[in-house]
């Protein structure tokens, strides 16, 4: 077929070009020649030690740009160049996370510098990436600035690099079906929609939250509102019934200023009687007085009479007394004198005891010393037992021998027992330190993905219900021979994998999968070991042959893992293919990845990835920085722990031995222990037997001893006798001469007695009449000293009723709040004249009404108060609640607003959306629609874009997921879609990067066709299509720009390039064919 004639444009990346950077400052001539371009497309993009590139610059056209090359040649290098240039971020090409990483290797900076369309004058923005500190440079227009200008201006043209509607690099093509129905939509606005539609949306989202807010806040406001009622209504019954008690209050009070009035009249009322009552008592005080005078000066007279016969008789007492007390003293000594004769015969009488006592012992020890030469006589008759003495001790000898022999090998033996106790309990630590070791792995896992981590304690407990082997998620059963490798299994391994259970019988998978996802529903991962297991795989190159390039090891032999891991390992990720090098591999890296064996290797910090293109066998690299460890850095020697578990079975063993040999040691020593206790005893009988002989003697001899003492202290109470009778007769000559003395000093005393006698006679006479007198005048006294008493009682009464009438007045006047001169007021006593004129009444009263303002408990002033202010809040709260739901209406009726001027166009525009894309698909024979989907009108934030698809016939639309459709059919519904939103050129430029490579030829084709007609329209957007090959006999036209991507050591240098030479070679070689 002919090729029709078309706009080309070479891209060549020449390795030897000079160093010298476009400053940017010549605008190029389309922002002169004309208008083809829209606003912000992309006119120029030049690299400098920029990936794959020393010094590059491209040159795209107005609408189709096809940029095609082989594998590796830099085609996605164009498309980092523009998402960098244009300030987006690493994340969004997903290749490497540091922009240093994206300097060519080898360089210390790089450069990229961009250029777009504007009327008025074009804008060029220029980057340079400093690799030290993977921080970057920016100029606007030739002026250095900072990224977040750029980021304004970029924003200003309507381009979003980090939308996948509008920038899809390679990395994120299948990222584009994983995208959710609100990601999608939000996605289409900020691409083709008009600008307000996407800021109506969020203000639509905010208005939404902020109603929600509204409403719940009048819900509130209704509920307190209800609340603060129904605890006036409570409020209420309480004020009513503090009135209640208010009025009894009253009454009390009323009737507390009437008391002390009452008070006062009653006492000014006794105090007259008071009065009377005194003068009364005078009187007769001064009528007694009178008749008393008389019979005073009789008494006085007698008493003259009687005191010189008082003197007398005083000294009379004064002689009878001293001669009693000489009487006394002669007493006690006669007393002391018999006490003396008492004492001389009680001596005698406890001498004559003790011989008696002295004579019953003799008796006594006579009668045992009898006894025992009678037990001393039966002793000689016993036979000799020496003999058997002697044979006990030979056998308690021998006894002790063996028994220091069996002690001797207890102590052989407890060295050893201590010796393994000691090492079984290191041995226990060590395997605890590796168990924790593999708790922490755990709390790692639990912490990443805890549904994981369930269903490891699930499988725990129930591993009896699968017929083959179960392995744990291979973070947890992958155990790193050295944890510096951690890093490189992490980085080689996805995280879905390493929290894969692995499973050797696929019946044991689909189990536990509807015991985990289905029944428990766990979000977890299972992946079934090879049939054949290829954990023995060997490498195809033999690692010392790699040596000389700084490889050490391949990754298969850093680690330890079950076999049907290795086996998965090996299968899947080529472990054992894996070489790890260092800063030598780093260094030799450019000889290293042209070894044609090598796909994927590793260096310090670096992982590369070697890839040969099947068209032009051209070789391509990518390098990717390798990121720490998080999960495998926690490693446990799986050899070392066998072999403790091993020799803790052997310590284990060997202890239980020797706790036998102890127990049977233990059990002869206590046989001999009951033998040696038997032997014991008897030879103590026949000891005792033996000596019995010998004590008897001795307590012989002792007795006899004792029995001549006793004979010797015999006493001779005959002469003792005679000595009492002496002491006895010389104590006696001494007790007559003080009895004579004793009778003298009696007789005299019995003389004064007579005298007293006779004075007293006397006396008495003269006594007896002042006696009657002293009585007469008494009586007389008594009744004149009740009379004054009770004069001055009731004196005293009348003072103190006088100062209780001015103090009863002084409170009353008080009480009633009235001056000291004050007259009771009108009212006062009008109220006073209602209530009872006495105190008992009144007491009465007063409690009666006290009883009945008790009753009304818990009342007080702050009910009214509070009653006072919870009516005056409910008008507050109802004015609010009216406030608040007229901006509630408000409110609505402005989101009301909003939501035409955002649902109408978003409609329209998904409309047109769903147009295109039922043609694109009606044009592939295939179905396929957009919608606009939601569950609730109200519900803004979640609106979404549902793409639905079909591909057969016999099938019926679904939803474009990541799951339904193949990745082809995925590719093609990306494709059209994003070409349905090519036509509504709101964004400048379209990136999509190598997006039909699942594709088969069929939809492939039609899918170019379909891309070919939309990019030709006028006014449409630019459009990069990235891709290392396409289908022959494609149709072309003229509005495409074809930019060939070539690298390699033998290709032409830019300047030197004639694509006319190339195109008249080609017609020459196909004439020549033909």
């Amino acid at each position: 077929m002919a090729i029709p004639r078309k706009r080309i444009r070479d891209s060549l990346s020449d390795r030897s070009s000079p160093a010298s950077v476009p400053t940017g400052n010549k605008p190029s001539e389309a922002n002169e020649a004309g208008c083809a371009y829209v606003e912000g497309a992309v006119l120029r993009i030049t690299m400098k030690n920029f990936l794959t590139y020393d010094h590059t610059v491209v040159r795209p056209g107005p609408n189709l740009n096809m940029v095609i090359g082989a594998n590796g040649t830099g085609k996605s290098s164009i498309v980092c160049a523009i998402c960098l240039s244009l300030a987006g971020k690493t994340a969004v090409l997903d290749r490497d996370d540091k922009i240093g990483g994206y300097v060519k290797k080898g360089c210390d900076r790089g450069f990229v510098e961009i250029e777009l369309f504007k009327r008025g004058g074009n804008i060029i923005i220029n980057r340079e990436i400093h690799v030290e500190n993977n921080q970057s440079v920016w100029r606007l227009n030739g002026k250095t600035c900072n990224q977040k200008t750029v980021e304004e201006e970029v924003k200003a043209l309507q381009i979003q690099v980090n939308n996948l509607c509008q920038f899809l690099p390679q990395e994120k093509v299948g990222q584009f079906a994983k995208m959710s129905k609100i990601e999608l939509l939000e996605a289409t606005e900020k691409s083709v929609g008009p600008p307000q539609l996407y800021q109506y949306h969020c203000e639509l989202k905010s208005f939404r939250t902020k109603e929600r807010e509204m409403e719940n806040a009048i819900k509130e406001r209704t509920s307190y509102l209800e609340k603060s009622k129904q605890r006036y209504e409570r409020n209420k019954l309480d004020e009513n019934r503090y009135y209640e008690k208010q009025r009894h209050l009253d009454v009390i009070e009323l009737l507390e200023k009437k008391t002390p009035w009452v008070e006062y009249e009653t006492t000014r009322k006794e105090l007259e009687g008071v009065k009377k009552d005194r003068d009364e008592a005078k009187r007769q005080l001064s009528a007694l007085k009178q008749s008393q005078a008389p019979m005073l000066s009789k008494l006085r007279a007698i008493e003259e009479q009687l005191k010189p016969s008082e003197a007398q008789m005083k000294a009379k007492n004064a002689a009878i007394k001293e001669a009693s007390l000489k009487c006394k003293q002669k007493q006690d000594q006669l007393d002391g004198i018999h006490k003396e004769i008492e004492d001389i015969k009680q001596l005698f009488k406890m001498k004559q005891t003790e011989e008696e006592d002295r004579r019953k012992r003799v008796q006594n020890v006579q009668l045992i010393i009898e006894d025992l030469k009678v037990a001393l006589a039966e002793v000689d008759n016993q036979p000799d037992v020496a003999p058997r003495i002697a044979e006990v001790n030979g056998e308690l000898r021998r006894i002790q021998l063996e028994r220091g022999k069996v002690e001797e090998e207890k102590s052989s033996l407890r060295p050893e027992k201590d010796n393994l106790s000691a090492e079984l309990r290191m041995l226990d630590k060590k395997l605890s330190d590796m168990n924790n070791m593999m708790t922490v792995k755990e709390e790692k896992l639990r912490g990443r993905h805890r549904d994981t981590h369930t269903a490891v304690q699930w499988l725990r407990q129930n591993r009896h219900l699968f017929a083959g082997n179960v392995c744990e998620p291979l973070m947890l059963v992958i155990n790193m021979k050295d944890h510096r490798f951690a890093k490189y299994m992490e980085n080689h391994i996805s995280f879905n994998d390493l929290r894969a259970f692995v499973f050797q019988r696929k019946d044991d998978m689909e189990n536990f999968l509807t015991q985990v996802r289905d029944n428990m529903n766990l979000r977890v991962n299972a992946i079934i070991a090879p049939k054949e297991s290829c954990s023995r795989a060997t490498p195809s190159r033999h690692i010392e042959s790699l040596r000389r390039f700084g490889f050490f090891t391949y990754l298969r032999e850093t680690f330890d893992a079950p076999d049907e891991v290795m086996s998965y390992l090996c299968h899947q990720y080529k472990v054992h293919e894996i070489p790890i090098g260092n800063e030598q591999t780093e260094a030799m890296i450019k000889t290293v990845i042209e070894e044609p064996y090598i796909k994927v290797l590793y260096t310090s910090d670096q992982k590369y990835t070697v890839k040969k293109s099947v068209y032009s066998n051209v070789t391509s690299t990518k390098n990717t920085t390798v990121y720490p460890p998080k999960y495998l850095s926690i490693t446990v020697d799986a050899d070392q722990k066998r072999q403790l578990e091993q020799q803790m079975k052997i310590c284990q063993s060997r202890l239980r031995d020797i706790d036998g040999q102890m127990n049977t040691l233990q059990s002869e020593a206590a046989a001999l222990d009951r033998r040696d206790n038997e032997l014991l005893t008897e030879r103590k009988t026949l000891l005792e037997i033996k000596g019995k002989k010998r004590q008897l003697e001795q307590k012989i001899s002792t007795k006899e001893d004792r029995l001549r003492q006793l004979e010797q202290s015999a006493l001779d109470l005959k002469k003792i006798e005679a000595e009492t009778k002496k002491k006895i007769i010389a104590v006696n000559s001494q007790k007559t001469s003080v009895v004579t003395a004793l009778v003298t000093q009696m007789k005299v005393r019995a003389k004064l007695t007579m005298e007293k006698v006779y004075l007293a006679l006397e006396m008495v006479g003269l006594s007896a009449e002042r006696t009657e007198l002293e009585n007469i005048c008494r009586e007389g006294a008594n009744g004149l000293k009740s009379v004054n008493q009770k004069c001055s009682q009731l004196e005293e009464s009348a003072v103190q009723m006088k100062q209780r009438c001015k103090e009863i007045m002084k409170k009353a006047k008080e009480v009633c709040r009235m001056q000291p001169d004050e007259a009771l007021p009108e009212h006062l006593h009008c109220a006073f004249s209602k209530l009872p004129d006495t105190l008992d009444e009144l007491d009465a009263m007063l409690n009666e009404e006290r009883s009945r303002a008790e009753c009304f408990l818990g009342v007080s002033k702050k009910v009214v108060e509070e009653c006072s202010k919870r009516e005056q809040e409910i008008k507050e709260l109802e004015q609010e609640l009216m406030e608040k739901n007229a901006a509630l209406t408000a409110f609505k009726q402005r989101m009301s607003q909003a939501k035409e001027k955002w649902l109408n166009p978003l409609k329209q525009l998904v409309e047109q959306i769903n147009e295109k894309f039922s043609d694109f698909f009606r044009a592939m024979k295939c179905a396929g629609e957009v919608d606009l989907h939601f569950d609730n009108e109200g519900e803004y934030d979640k609106y979404g874009i549902v793409i639905r698809v079909k591909f057969h016939e016999s099938s019926q639309l679904h939803e474009l997921t990541q799951f339904h459709q193949s990745g082809g059919e995925r590719s093609v519904s990306t494709m059209l879609y994003l070409m349905a939103l090519q036509e509504l050129n709101r964004c400048p430029f379209r990136v999509v990067d190598e997006i039909n490579q699942g594709m088969d030829p069929v939809n492939e084709r039609r899918a170019f066709d379909i891309l070919v007609r939309t990019a030709r329209k006028e006014r449409t957007s630019q459009y990069f299509f990235i891709t290392p090959k396409l289908l022959k006999n494609l149709n072309y036209v003229d509005e495409m720009t074809i930019l060939c991507i070539h690298n390699g050591p033998l290709m032409l240098s830019s300047s030197e390039w004639d694509d006319g030479a190339f195109l008249r070679r080609g017609r020459r070689k196909k004439k020549a064919q033909a």
